[in-house]
């Protein structure tokens, strides 16, 4: 047996990475919040708070990464992790901790060269801070990962040191150059990272994977990536996703969503139907905060299967209702992949928050007929409206039903950023959940930021690596050769439309929604203005084909999930949603051909 290493507590610099991180996520709440204090008041505002804010989220981001390594929550396509010490050898497991060690040290190696650069040419983000100073989280973060997926690869030295004698043996030039020369590297390596993401190593391996070894062939230094990956996640925009996702966070551990359960069941429990219409709303507003239809049903679903099935509504029919609602929210404000998108296809953010508000609508109603329906048909037991008690309890919770309010007027009045208003967003939930409600203690804030970096951590690396992937592709002009093909091969804009549609549902059925943005968006934007699709248009018809690509089978990421929190098989769980998932795929439909449902706010 090997010695026991414990990686539980692996500092930075003598400072545990999951108090640096609530140290980071202060920053970056505060500094916003004083940019407003001091600009209503006329003071002076602090030196480059802006540009603070967007490095603190480069530093919250790799520190989620380091947390959410040495946690086994890296986002991956399998439920199982390959970080665990195991005993014996398997040939798929070790080809996935092989290829995940790698990609790590190659990240790191090209991260110092970055870093290097930066500092022969100094430039400061702020007073008396370079840039080389920010981005030097990015090196050491990748090392401290690798070094965790090394020690938690294997219990035995011997296995573990095989990570280390592939890593030399590929680093020799001679090697390497001959192996070049003989096999088919590239075709080796695209099915050697296929084979790891299969067998469990993280998403972000697979995409940074790709990215390293087509730049490798392409002889084009691999610093390129950790270069793409800072761009990205500095963009003026980016802060809201750590912020807001804090926020949706502090709502889960609260007593909110019993509080908001009670409030819709007093005030839609007469209808037909009415509680699943709750939990339709009560998951579009978590999933829209946090960014995340998996954090919903994870943290919801323990609440929300007992009540639909104590109302008299059958099994299947609550699974599939959960599983479903979990990604409803994702076409209202402040949804992060919404963000995203705009980030990355630069579009106003705001004008695409605005464009999801009717097809948004138009799923929550045709879910919530199919939910009267079945109310109907099952003769569930309505609960009488009386007045006085919805207004009692509409009173007990007016403090959380105020948060949509306080969030559209910051996004849409024009009085605050975008950032600004995300950190207005968790000073308010956390006055409200601490000091007023008191459902959380000070003491448990440690706890919640760490799971919430986790989370944090888990996307942005993925958006980082992504984003060399998408450098790469249009450097080689792939966009360009899609779009020359696409202008012989497809006869008009609604034919395009229908590929478009088929090609997007099964790139939400087989990628995670953040980096199918990051790395599918260049490729159709281009696509999209030839024949003639308005940018903010093909950005609902994007995230709401995603949203039906999470109930995709056989790897829809919602069906995954579900199927885990409720330990039930996945042909119960495809059953489940079939009905849900024909009912999306209509509203798809009509959001994808009726460009006045997502125009006519404009």
């Amino acid at each position: 047996m090997g010695k026991k290493y414990n990686l539980n507590r692996f500092p930075i610099n003598g400072v545990g990475e999951e108090t640096l991180a609530l140290i980071v996520f202060l920053c970056m709440t505060m500094l916003p919040f004083i940019e407003i204090f001091t600009r209503f008041f006329n003071f002076n505002s602090i030196p480059a708070s802006q540009v603070l804010v967007q490095h603190f989220t480069l530093w919250i981001g790799f520190l989620g990464a380091i947390i959410a390594t040495r946690r086994n929550k890296l986002l991956a396509l399998t439920r199982d992790s390959i970080f665990q010490k195991e005993v014996g050898l398997s040939l798929g497991k070790w080809i996935a901790k092989v290829t995940t060690f790698l990609v790590l040290v190659s990240l790191a190696l090209g991260s110092w060269e970055l870093v290097k650069v930066e500092m022969e040419y100094p430039i400061d983000i702020a007073p008396y801070i370079p840039r080389w100073f920010a981005q030097a989280i990015m090196p050491i973060s990748f090392g401290i990962m690798a070094v965790f997926v090394y020690f938690n690869s294997y219990q035995k030295h011997f296995h573990r040191l095989s990570l280390i004698f592939i890593g030399l043996l590929l680093s020799l030039n001679g090697l390497t150059e001959w192996m070049f020369d003989v096999l088919p590297l590239v075709y080796i390596g695209v099915f050697v990272i296929i084979l790891s993401i299969f067998h469990g190593a993280p998403i972000f391996v697979g995409l940074g994977g790709l990215a390293i070894l087509m730049f490798w062939s392409d002889y084009t230094p691999i610093s390129a990536i950790p270069a793409e990956a800072y761009r990205i996640v500095v963009s003026p925009t980016l802060p809201t996703i750590p912020l807001f996702t804090l926020a949706g966070y502090l709502l889960a551990e609260s007593r909110a969503s019993e509080r908001l359960v009670n409030v819709f069941r007093t005030l839609f429990g007469w209808i037909p139907g009415g509680t699943p219409v709750i939990i339709v709303l009560l998951c579009g507003f978590f999933t829209a905060l946090t960014g995340g239809s998996g954090v919903t049903i994870l943290a919801l679903g323990g609440l929300l299967l007992p009540m639909l099935l104590k109302d008299g509504y059958s099994r299947s029919f609550s699974l599939g209702l959960i599983t479903v609602s979990g990604s409803i929210g994702l076409l209202f404000p402040p949804s992060l992949p919404l963000i995203i998108y705009g980030v990355t296809a630069g579009v106003s953010v705001k004008n695409v928050f605005i464009a999801g508000l009717i097809p948004g609508l138009l799923l929550i109603i045709l879910i919530s007929s199919w939910s009267v329906f079945q109310g109907r048909k099952n003769n569930i037991k309505l609960k009488r409206f009386i007045l006085k008690d919805a207004l009692k309890i509409s009173w007990e919770t007016k403090w959380e039903l105020f948060l949509p309010i306080l969030i559209l007027m910051g996004v849409f009045g024009g009085f605050t950023t975008l950032v600004e208003t995300a950190a207005i967003t968790v000073i308010y939930v956390f006055l409200i959940e601490v000091l007023v409600y008191k459902d959380i203690k000070i003491q448990d804030l440690s706890s919640i930021v760490v799971e919430c970096a986790t989370l944090i951590g888990g996307v942005l690396i993925i958006l980082g690596v992504a984003m060399g992937l998408t450098s790469y592709l249009v450097d080689a002009q792939v966009p360009m050769i899609i779009l020359s093909w696409a202008k012989e091969a497809i006869a008009n804009k609604y034919m395009f439309l229908l590929l478009l549609n088929l090609f997007l549902l099964m790139v939400g059925c087989l990628m995670d929604i953040f980096s199918a943005i990051i790395v599918i968006v260049p490729l159709i934007a281009p696509l999209g203005t030839h024949f003639g699709i308005e940018p903010v248009h093909l950005a609902i018809i994007f995230i709401a084909n995603l949203e039906l690509g999470f109930l995709t089978p056989p790897v829809g990421m919602n069906l995954f999930l579900s199927a885990y929190r409720f330990n039930e098989d996945m042909p119960k769980i495809y059953q489940a949603t079939l009905p849900f998932f024909i009912i999306k795929l209509f509203a798809v439909g009509l959001i994808t051909y009726l460009p006045f449902l997502t125009l006519s706010l404009f």
